[in-house]
């Protein structure tokens, strides 16, 4: 077994890695870039080493750099983890000139299955069932365009070196393949530095099933599968293990042509053969990823096994710990991938420091792997994933009400989450029920954003509340029991103490009355009526909240935010909800109110990369206006409204910044 080893990859990823490696008594080496000084993997490790600038291509992408800082911290391995250089055949062979073992597979078995259409061919040989579809290497749009027609739509646009939904478009109709072609394969380009995609036959209601697969010197097994249906622009939200609904017959089908798939390329280590299936049990081949997958704890849960130690053994020449009529399936398991992004507009990530977190606490059920910290920020340079939250129980049904139940008790502040979307759809009664599949988030998108929906008497209730316990812990006499400015009982002559908050809840302004009433209790005058309320902080700096006849506690968290704005943020009930606190006082609020927005702007840092007008061309509402590239994706921005172009601030190929002005937009 290996003493040392470097691990090449970065948050929740390098941390997993140096857990497991911590417990065999190995000593691990972390990488880091300038982002990342402060980063949480970097603590864990035995030691650290800087490669470079944020950007990955400048650091975590340069093997040159990875490979020099394995050799003079006297690593005798690296790992890859998942992204990054971890499916690099070239990257894989270089370790081995440097004498430097690489946990993962042959670089052979790597270039077979880096190409998608390549590797199509190969199980094509292998006999493993293949989607309908182009894969051939002449790529001119018109061929491109005729193989669609014939396939027949919808059809699916792939970028043939990489996964993870990037350089991927669904083309519902031949008009618009051109422009979808050109996307998928700009983003291809940026994503994997090769532009070369493959057109499928797209199946209107697949399953995303996968096959975790692992192999040593002489044998190879599958360790079942997983459900990976659950996604957003082609991006895996939950994963699952066993796949519901899953007969044994098809599972042995499926595991089975996972190995084939392996074995045709002389496959080593740990791997995931993912197929796409119908609902009527008909499965087809889709890739192979050559590495660790990000849903890898689901398979470990439900097998009582440690795969990256499976890793490390195999890595040193040892064999799997055991045969493929050993293994059994123990329970059911959930991961959700808690994201800072915004689901309400169409899952932007989001930048910024996480001024509080709180994430469930592992235990016997639950297991959380995150590479963040309270304090740390999610910068535009990577994956935006806060956390994953793994839950094994005794059956589905048990382990999604407990996850949901977690969603809901999970806290962050300072970035946008997809949190409450996640609590609403382990606890949705048709994903509980059993539906899935690629479509469900869009099918039942009414339901699972309702519980998004704006503040209500309760949250405004919380947030006043809040307010008044901060002016009492900031009088100059708080801590003198004996001041007379301390009195609670809201004394005035020919009046009832009290006072006006107001709070801006999306478009909607709201103003509650605090009445002091003189038993030393409070009366709110909500929207929807008055409340007899009553509030102390507790110990732990939570509210201690009675409000009617129900009592009950609350963590609000005040941040001031990047507009100089300060927003509260309530969680409750298993619910948050996020209220901006109105000034009186602050006149630009209101004329910035009352203007029409003449500007389009960067909802996060980012380059631009396609501009579809220019000055004095004349819009309509939703039309594309540019595309900007942030965080690994392409965002697509439009026109707010029928118009006219006054100025496009930036050119093709210019970084811009998180609220830059792109263009100027006078609306009709």
């Amino acid at each position: 077994m290996f003493s040392k080893i470097l691990i090449a990859n970065r948050g929740e990823i390098a941390c997993r890695v140096i857990k497991t490696a911590r417990r065999l008594g190995i000593k691990t080496v972390a990488v880091y870039s300038d982002a990342d000084r402060g980063a949480r993997h970097v603590a864990m490790a035995d030691e650290a080493v800087h490669i470079g600038p944020s950007a990955p291509r400048e650091s975590y992408l340069v093997a040159d750099k990875i490979i020099e800082a394995a050799k003079r911290t006297g690593a005798q391995a690296v790992h890859p983890g998942y992204g990054f250089l971890s499916e690099n055949a070239g990257f894989a062979e270089a370790c081995a000139k440097s004498g430097l073992v690489f946990i993962g597979p042959p670089p052979a078995a790597i270039r077979a299955m880096g190409s998608k259409s390549e590797a199509k061919k190969i199980m094509e040989k292998a006999k493993v069932p293949l989607v309908p579809g182009y894969h051939g290497d002449d790529q001119s749009p018109d061929l491109l365009a005729k193989e669609a027609a014939r396939i027949g739509f919808p059809v699916l646009i792939k970028a043939s070196a990489g996964g993870g939904g990037k350089g991927m478009r669904v083309v519902e109709a031949a008009e618009k393949f051109a422009d979808a072609l050109a996307g998928a394969k700009r983003e291809a380009k940026a994503a994997f530095a090769d532009d070369h995609v493959l057109v499928e036959k797209y199946l209107t209601r697949p399953r995303h099933i996968e096959i975790q697969v692992f192999a040593d010197s002489s044998d190879c097994l599958y360790l079942f599968e997983r459900d990976c249906s659950i996604q957003r622009r082609h991006q895996k939200v939950i994963e699952e293990a066993p796949a519901p609904n899953m007969e044994p017959a098809r599972r042995k089908a499926m595991g089975e042509a996972a190995v084939a798939a392996a074995k045709a390329i002389g496959y080593q280590g740990a791997g995931t053969v993912e197929f796409i299936a119908d609902q009527d049990g008909t499965f087809f081949f889709m890739e192979m990823n050559t590495r660790l997958q990000v849903e890898h704890p689901v398979t470990e849960a439900i097998t009582g096994q440690d795969l990256v130690e499976w890793q490390l053994v195999v890595a040193s020449g040892g064999k799997m710990p055991l045969k493929q009529d050993e293994l059994r399936i123990d329970g059911h398991a959930v991961e959700v991938r808690l994201y800072a992004e915004d689901p309400a507009r169409n899952f932007l990530p989001s930048t910024g420091t996480l001024v509080h977190l709180k994430l469930p606490e592992e235990g016997a059920h639950v297991r959380v792997d995150t590479g963040v910290r309270q304090g740390d920020t999610v910068t535009p340079f990577y994956d935006p994933m806060i956390a994953k939250v793994i839950v094994h129980d005794r059956d589905r049904t048990s382990a999604l009400r407990r996850m949901a139940a977690l969603m809901g008790e999970t806290e962050v502040v300072g970035v946008t989450t997809n949190a409450g979307l996640l609590k609403a759809l382990c606890s949705h009664p048709a994903f509980v029920g059993g539906e899935v599949d690629t479509g469900f988030i869009e099918r039942h998108r009414a339901t699972l954003f309702a519980a998004m929906a704006p503040a209500d008497d309760r949250a405004f209730a919380i947030a006043t509340l809040a307010r008044l316990v901060e002016w009492q812990d900031r009088s100059p006499t708080a801590g003198d029991p004996h001041s007379p400015w301390n009195e609670q009982n809201g004394f005035r002559l020919l009046d009832e103490g009290h006072d006006e908050v107001r709070w801006k809840d999306g478009e909607r302004d709201v103003t509650v009355i605090a009445h002091r009433l003189r038993s030393g209790g409070l009366r709110l005058e909500l929207p929807g009526g008055a409340q007899e309320a009553r509030v102390q902080r507790a110990d732990d700096g939570r509210l201690a909240i009675g409000l009617g006849s129900d009592t009950f506690v609350a963590t609000v968290v005040r941040r001031v935010a990047i507009d100089g704005g300060i927003d509260y943020t309530l969680f409750a009930d298993g619910r948050s909800r996020r209220l901006r606190l109105v000034d009186p006082l602050d006149l630009s609020m209101y004329e910035a109110a009352g203007a029409a927005e003449a500007t389009v702007r960067a909802p996060l840092p980012g380059k631009i990369i396609d501009l579809k007008i220019k000055a004095g061309d004349t819009v309509s509402k939703g039309q594309p206006l540019l595309v900007l590239e942030a965080m690994k994706m392409e965002h697509t921005l439009a026109a707010p409204a029928d118009g006219t172009i006054k100025s496009v601030r930036y050119a093709v190929g210019e970084q811009v910044a998180e609220g830059a002005e792109l263009v100027e937009f006078e609306a009709s």
